[in-house]
């Protein structure tokens, strides 16, 4: 039985460009799924008392109010890591 580089993952250097790029969006879903429950846990936890068949204006209000202020504050802090990032590396 005879095995070469190909056996094992070691393609073309179009097939690994692929690989990659197939690798960094399943990457971003899965931080993207993980945001998403992160703050479902956060706003479920904070504004729903008790569940029931439906969502009363309250709730509902409350979720949407969370949800907001959880990418605000989140896209804020991405912000300024970003900016801190940035001034190191012209130093």
């Amino acid at each position: 039985m005879s095995f070469d580089s190909s056996s094992f993952g070691g393609g073309a250097d179009g097939e690994d460009a692929e690989l990659k790029a197939f690798l960094a969006v399943e990457g971003q879903k899965a931080k993207f799924q993980n945001q998403v429950h992160m703050f479902t846990d956060v706003c479920w936890d904070r504004c729903v008392d008790k569940p029931s068949n439906k969502l009363d204006s309250k709730t509902e209000t409350c979720l949407v109010n969370c949800v907001e202020r959880f990418i605000d504050s989140t896209l804020a802090m991405t912000n300024r890591f970003q900016q801190l990032i940035n001034k190191q590396a012209g130093q």
